[in-house]
């Protein structure tokens, strides 16, 4: 990404543990926030002090999977990422090489027809790469119901940034509800996760609003950076009219996490009215495209080469986002699905400008 390809983040400012090891508690992170070009540093606790009455927050429901479980290709030990089941019962898989601490290297994927023996017995068959010429993610027959799998033996996805494996209940967020289905999202939603019962009931005594979206999540690689991949995602009725009546009455619409900004944008005509809708989604969002319908957004800190910085350059602005993220490294913060959380509240005639 060229915006930041100046910017160096530290090793030590990626966040190895929970919040709740590092402090407090799960909202004991710092809290950056943005308005066009000027940044205020504040504890997260503080979040309701940033937002108005009529604000709407748009929140992911999805729960996270156990997504990774040990398998063997051959006599090859893999660690397998289930990331997205497709219409037609396969899913979407990367395989990984252990690294013997409990986290996983990069592997190639394939070759086509390589069978993956899972724990209990049951198999996966690869069968073409998702994306015509890659061979990280690939498509595979299985000869089992993964998401039951997977709450036999699986564990979450973690990098090698991390110190140590966490309980499920370290990656799913306040807001997280089960599918009927068994679906979910491969790698938590991470921006809600510093929210706690507490504060949500501290910003509805405020007179934001919260409104759900579902989008599951798939595999996002530490290593890969590529643009995402089509994802599962639902805008219910009832939140398309929230977030209409909001906008309508002057209320700001600030998305927890890329995430619900990839649905709700999905749902959303040139117009900014958004509709219900549910499927697949393979938008993309970049500063060409824009955003329609969503205001703000709050979000973890990415990696200068990640592709989700096109999604926040499209609502900050460059010049914004520049700024932010030097001082994100020049305070400390912290980087990944632990760390802490960036308010972007863009100021509407910003000038784009390079760093």
């Amino acid at each position: 990404m060229k915006v930041l390809e100046s910017l160096w983040v530290p090793e030590e400012l990626s966040a190895r543990v929970p919040a709740e090891e590092r402090g407090s508690g799960r909202d004991d992170v710092r809290l950056m926030v943005s308005r066009g070009t000027e940044v205020f540093h504040h504890a997260f606790r503080d979040l309701p002090g940033q937002l108005r009455a009529g604000d709407v927050l748009v929140v992911n429901t999805s729960a996270t999977l156990p997504a990774a479980v040990n398998g063997r290709v051959g006599g090859e030990a893999v660690v397998v990422h289930c990331s997205t089941r497709g219409d037609d019962g396969r899913w979407a898989v990367e395989l990984r090489r252990p690294d013997g601490a409990g986290s996983t290297l990069p592997r190639a994927g394939g070759p086509v027809g390589a069978v993956v023996r899972l724990p209990g017995g049951e198999q996966l068959v690869l069968e073409t790469p998702l994306a015509p010429g890659g061979d990280r993610l690939w498509w595979a027959s299985v000869s089992v119901d993964v998401p039951e799998l997977l709450h036999r033996y699986g564990r979450p996805i973690r990098y090698r940034y991390t110190t140590g494996d966490q309980p499920l209940a370290a990656y799913q967020t306040v807001f997280a509800l089960p599918s009927p289905d068994g679906a979910g999202s491969a790698e938590m939603p991470s921006a809600a996760r510093p929210f706690t019962a507490r504060l949500v009931a501290a910003l509805v005594s405020r007179g934001v609003q919260f409104a759900p979206i579902t989008l599951h999540t798939g595999v996002a690689s530490a290593e890969a950076h590529e643009p995402p991949y089509p994802e599962r995602f639902e805008v219910p009725a009832t939140t398309a009219w929230l977030v209409n009546a909001a906008r309508a009455g002057g209320g700001r619409i600030v998305a927890v996490g890329t995430t619900a900004v990839r649905a709700l944008e999905s749902a959303a005509g040139p117009d900014g009215v958004v509709r219900a809708a549910s499927g697949w989604t393979d938008l993309v969002i970049t500063p060409g495209r824009g955003v329609h319908a969503v205001d703000g957004l709050l979000t973890g800190l990415h990696e200068p080469e990640a592709s989700h910085l096109l999604m926040l350059e499209a609502i900050a602005g460059q010049a914004a986002l520049c700024r932010s993220y030097t001082e994100a490294v020049r305070h400390l913060y912290l980087w990944h699905e632990f760390g802490d959380v960036h308010l972007i509240l863009p100021v509407k005639d910003a000038h784009s400008s390079h760093c």
